[in-house]
């Protein structure tokens, strides 16, 4: 992916990829999702499609046995719950995604969920809806087209 390659607008996006926490945050209409970022979610369902990572099942069922998130209901019914909304397609695990995550240019982080989605976005040319900082500086740099779900 050239250097620069972001998004440069909120409304030009046909597919986006969400962050874990970012699909967190959008099915608890959480405030930390920002009003464009959540317009942006809205519309994209509206007309074309929201990926999932398929490390982000995984990511979640973590977060719930580790005591770090509470989600009201068993994590799998969650899950498929999720899942089964209109517009959702969760994106398989392909070998060249898991060969993307460790080749990924420049500097970046070695947590394997985030490398994984990092590698999702890049190899699906999508943008990654994040408020991660690590992986916003990483766009930043070039690598990565991200939006900032915080905004």
């Amino acid at each position: 992916m050239p250097a620069g390659h972001r998004a440069r607008c909120l409304g030009c996006q046909s597919l986006i990829l969400l962050d874990t926490h970012v699909l967190i945050w959008a099915i608890n209409e959480e405030p930390r999702l920002g009003t464009a970022a959540r317009q942006l979610i809205n519309e994209t369902s509206e007309r074309s499609r929201i990926l999932i990572s398929s490390i982000t099942p995984w990511e979640i069922a973590l977060l719930v046995e580790k005591g770090r998130l509470a989600l009201g209901k068993d994590v799998g019914r969650w899950i498929d719950d999720v899942l089964a909304l209109p517009g959702i397609e969760l994106v398989p695990l392909e070998p060249e995604i898991s060969l993307e995550s460790v080749r990924l240019p420049g500097v970046f982080h070695n947590d394997p969920a985030d490398r994984m989605i990092v590698a999702t976005a890049r190899r699906r040319q999508c943008a990654l809806l994040t408020a991660d900082s690590a992986i916003l500086k990483y766009a930043a740099d070039g690598y990565v087209n991200a939006i900032d779900a915080s905004r």
